[in-house]
């Protein structure tokens, strides 16, 4: 990605069609070079079926088991036909959630790897309560008895993504952004134009930059390539010894802390100068 802005573009919507890029790494990938043959994919909501856009089981993170749950846009068609795009139904929601609700019952970290446009707004999925589940995750997540991290590793597309992003911390790749509403949705809404989408990228505020700055993220990491592991080596420290310091902390102290976050958000004594 270029770092100069063309004319019809700026680096805030640079920043959205880096977060698009068919060949940056997917959250099967991150998993993978994360935690190796270590992960244990489970699948199912039970209730209705499994859904591939949601990667979701158990895996070690050192010697630390953990919870980790992906939203996975796939790498070429027939993947990204299969995982539906990363656009996930109420059942990947539901998956998530039961695998969240297990993990809390061994009090394991659950890790979030969150890239999705938003959840799927098909008629099939409002008719299974599309809008119920990431209110239920919302809810669940916000009181959750075990640490929760969540990291932005490409688009982070309104409710489809806060639903996998009630933590204790958020994280974002330096490439990534997170918004209510695609910069194209905006344009359409408010110019009637969805052409205009590089100047709705800038009013949205939906870099990681924007957002770190804003206090709505905690940090901001480097974009990783596939070959560089000590970038994952890396990685794998920060979240471990995340999830050490709020192991640490009492239930009452971490969901205390999981909602005063929160409540802080929009305050402009807590942004970061």
């Amino acid at each position: 990605m270029s770092g100069t802005a063309t004319p019809n573009t700026n680096p805030a919507y640079e920043k959205v069609l880096a977060a698009r890029d068919a060949s940056k790494l997917t959250a099967v990938d991150y998993i993978k070079y994360m935690f190796g043959d270590s992960f244990i994919e489970l699948h199912g909501d039970r209730r209705y079926s499994d859904d591939k856009a949601i990667v979701a089981g158990l895996a070690m993170l050192y010697d630390t088991p953990v919870t980790v749950i992906g939203i996975e846009k796939g790498r070429n068609t027939k993947e990204r036909m299969e995982r539906n795009f990363g656009q996930a139904h109420p059942e990947g929601y539901r998956k998530a959630l039961r695998l969240m609700k297990q993990a809390e019952k061994f009090r394991r970290p659950v890790l979030c790897l969150v890239d999705t446009s938003g959840a799927f707004p098909g008629i099939g999925a409002e008719e299974r309560g599309q809008g119920q589940a990431i209110a239920e995750n919302l809810m669940e997540m916000m009181t959750l008895k075990t640490p929760v991290l969540t990291i932005l590793i490409g688009e982070g597309g309104s409710g489809g993504a806060l639903a996998l992003a009630v933590a204790d911390e958020v994280w974002m790749l330096e490439n990534s952004v997170y918004s209510v509403i695609s910069p194209e949705g905006c344009a359409s809404i408010l110019w009637k134009d969805s052409t205009k989408a590089p100047q709705a990228a800038a009013a949205l505020k939906m870099t990681a930059q924007d957002l770190f700055r804003f206090g709505v993220i905690e940090r901001i990491i480097r974009q990783p390539r596939a070959d560089d592991q000590a970038m994952f080596e890396s990685l794998k420290l920060l979240v471990m010894r995340t999830f050490e310091k709020n192991l640490a902390l009492s239930d009452e102290e971490l969901t205390e802390m999981r909602y005063q976050r929160f409540r802080k958000i929009g305050n402009p004594d807590n942004y970061n100068q």
